[in-house]
């Protein structure tokens, strides 16, 4: 008998310690509390891996240097931006952005315009309401997130342009620290074009579904997701950012990132 109630007890306790887990994992994540949108999702490291991933998949090295404070704080609000709306809220969504399933990280790599409407039908929502209320709070997420990202995107870019003047002024570096720096600001770049595709893509996956959702659902909420998607466009808009990016990473080349300025309305 007491060996049963032993037993009881320490599953309980293994199941409570899983639960504590989970619980502070999850304050690694994107988002805040009870889900609620965290517009500032600056995590120790938890996304650097995001640089390195854009570098790779243009065939650009890595480089050894530490990261600084403002390309920190580039990779974390790339991030969300990044990640299709739907995979937010998964349970594993630590793991995700730790970047530790490859998985994930080549369906990155991939675009369809209609995966977000798919996810959106498969989910069990009580009512065609819910639905838009759904792509509604998504729009409005990443209406959020685009000015945060945009500010420190052209702090790093300036910070690259010093940084390469400085290289030019400096005749004692070796060829592994020229390298590394050109490294650093292919990364930056590339961490900056990738997140302009993907908010475009983006904005073509919830005009897929707001268009599906008027035929198949039709609700007046359909304006109010319209209006919001023209509003999330305008600030894309507004910060258009041009990459012209060398045909392979060399010691003196990588990409170059020229950021315009903010638009006027």
């Amino acid at each position: 008998m007491l060996t049963r109630k032993c037993c009881r007890r320490d599953t309980s306790l293994a199941a409570l310690w899983a639960a504590l887990s989970f619980l502070a994992l999850s304050g690694c994540s994107s988002i805040g509390d009870l889900g609620a949108l965290d517009p500032h999702p600056v995590r120790d490291g938890i996304h650097d891996w995001v640089g390195q991933e854009a570098a790779v998949r243009s065939g650009a090295p890595i480089s050894a240097y530490n990261l600084t404070d403002d390309e920190h704080a580039l990779r974390d609000l790339a991030f969300p931006l990044i990640e299709p709306p739907y995979d937010r809220q998964r349970w594993d969504a630590v793991v995700y952005e730790w970047g530790d399933k490859r998985k994930f990280q080549r369906e990155l790599a991939t675009y369809d315009p209609t995966a977000y409407y798919a996810h959106l039908q498969a989910q069990l929502y009580r009512s065609s309401a819910a639905r838009y209320n759904q792509i509604i709070d998504d729009i409005r997420d990443d209406i959020v997130r685009i000015d945060p990202f945009f500010v420190i995107a052209r702090k790093v870019a300036d910070l690259d342009s010093r940084r390469q003047a400085a290289m030019a002024q400096v005749a004692s570096l070796t060829p592994g620290e020229r390298f590394n720096a050109d490294a650093r600001i292919a990364e930056n770049s590339l961490t900056i074009a990738w997140v302009h595709a993907s908010l475009n893509q983006r904005c073509a996956g919830y005009r897929f579904a707001i268009e599906r959702m008027a035929v198949a659902e039709p609700e007046l909420a359909a304006g109010e997701a319209d209006r919001l998607l023209t509003e999330l466009t305008q600030k894309i808009a507004a910060n258009e950012v041009d990459v012209v990016a060398a045909p392979r990473f060399a010691y003196a080349s990588a990409p170059a990132v020229v950021l315009t300025g903010t638009r006027t309305r």
